[in-house]
């Protein structure tokens, strides 16, 4: 029976974990802070519980656009309380829970769990203490951590990562975000529909550069009319704390102050003290594991998986990467791991969907294409919500109609960019997309129609 030890129990390391129980392996999952990982115990599971109800304010205070008078909320729209030390206990319960139902199962498919610090010994023995496991197949899946910045050390109360955020027991009233990418962005816009006054530091020209430059112009401007402050082309050069707050100093002389500062400058990944290099394990610049497509690391039996290789740091990727690995060590059929078919979401309100191609991929001829955007404020469906921000954008190979892309920003664009992700992976044409029933009336529906203006504006 091949035996296999999993460095992390994160998405990379549970999934697969799984994957090698079912193939008959004999399965060790090593790990340091709680089943489910960062991702599940302080990132992604907590983050989106608390956009979850970032975004039910935002419905709240906005209810009397559908003629729903709540009292407190109607004279004026600010007055909508959100009670921090409530909502915390509750994120925090969540992701617990989370965690201990993914621990279950991992035992339940007869997978060993081992709390402790790993370390390679060589590419078949993994340390965890005192304590010696030998393995024909070992995976790296050991994450990342904030990175932090020599002149704005956080201290858990005033300067923050999001791993703090959720042991705070007030709703901080002043809160300045540094770093406009997608977790940057994330947190700002949660906190402005919880009820902070919010300022974002961006170094670029716009948030979240690295994005449909369409989809962030529309976040941006929604951002800003709800009276968040976004302070573009400048960079934090230091934070330091107040009496009451905190100060900082901006590269462009500027300065603003907060009661809290969010830090969301990138990630570290957690590769220092495993003994990777000694074992023959290449790191690339950064720290981050190499790999290829198949998750192999530069030492035969050793694969990586997730935010420790820097590959699109998603949860889904991590978790794809991890079955890849399990697959293709355990000798089953396996296609390359392919970044062009990751769907991606910035849950922002609203949200940003993404998959395949993007529009500046046909601009620069990097692709021969064709793309065109619906606006959502002529969807049916959209109307009857009064939703007017957001679009549906489609991208498809010039001559042949096949789906290369697509961008989606409006509510639950994370649900609704799966129709084209599915038409990116399976290489469906406008066409396919355009004979498929959607219901009507629906936020779907301008996919389809997307489709059809494609369909129809192909050259003869």
């Amino acid at each position: 029976m091949t035996k296999v030890v999993i460095i992390g129990g994160g998405p990379g390391g549970y999934e697969a974990a799984l994957v090698a129980a079912q193939l008959g392996a004999d399965v060790t999952v090593v790990d340091r802070d709680g089943i489910g990982g960062a991702c599940v115990l302080t990132d992604c599971v907590p983050s989106k519980s608390l956009i979850a109800t970032s975004t039910r304010t935002t419905y709240v205070r906005e209810a009397d656009i559908l003629g729903i008078n709540i009292p407190s909320v109607h004279e004026d729209k600010a007055e909508v309380e959100v009670d921090i030390s409530q909502v915390n206990p509750r994120i925090k319960d969540l992701a617990q829970a989370q965690s201990e139902d993914t621990r279950k199962r991992l035992v339940k498919e007869g997978v060993k769990v081992v709390e402790g610090e790993a370390r390679l010994v060589d590419p078949h023995i993994v340390a965890v203490g005192e304590q010696r496991l030998r393995a024909d197949v070992v995976l790296l899946a050991t994450g990342a951590h904030p990175r932090e910045l020599p002149t704005a050390k956080p201290d858990g109360e005033r300067i923050l990562t999001w791993r703090h955020l959720y042991d705070l027991e007030e709703l901080p009233e002043r809160l300045i975000v540094v770093g406009s990418g997608v977790t940057g962005a994330e947190f700002a816009s949660a906190y402005q529909s919880l009820g902070s006054d919010v300022s974002l530091v961006s170094s670029r020209e716009r948030v979240m550069p690295t994005q449909d430059a369409d989809a962030a112009e529309v976040l941006e401007e929604v951002f800003m009319r709800r009276g968040m402050t976004v302070l573009s082309q400048t960079r934090a050069e230091s934070v330091r704390r107040t009496d009451d707050g905190v100060v900082v100093t901006l590269s462009d002389g500027r300065t603003v102050e907060g009661s809290h500062c969010l830090m969301t400058v990138g990630m570290i990944p957690n590769t220092e003290g495993l003994g990777l290099e000694e074992a023959g394990v290449r790191l690339a610049q950064g720290g981050f594991v190499e790999v290829d497509r198949v998750s192999r690391t530069t030492v035969p039996g050793v694969y990586a998986a997730g935010d420790c290789t820097g590959v699109n740091m998603l949860a889904s990727v991590a978790a794809m990467q991890g079955r890849i690995a399990m697959w293709h060590a355990l000798g089953e059929a396996v296609s390359p791991l392919k970044l062009s078919t990751v769907a991606s979401t910035v849950f922002t309100h609203p949200e940003l969907a993404a998959v395949g191609a993007s529009e500046d991929d046909v601009r620069s001829g990097r692709i021969d294409g064709r793309s065109v955007t619906l606006p959502l404020n002529t969807n049916p469906r959209a109307k009857m919500n009064e939703v007017k921000d957001g679009f549906v954008k489609l991208i498809c190979r010039q001559h042949t109609g096949i789906v290369l892309g697509g961008v989606i920003v409006g509510p639950r664009a994370s649900e609704l960019i799966l129709a084209v992700s599915v038409a990116v992976q399976q290489r469906l044409t406008v066409d396919d997309l355009a004979h498929t029933f959607a219901v009507y009336p629906s936020l779907s529906g301008s996919v389809t129609e997307a489709a059809r203006s494609l369909m129809l504006a192909s050259p003869e």
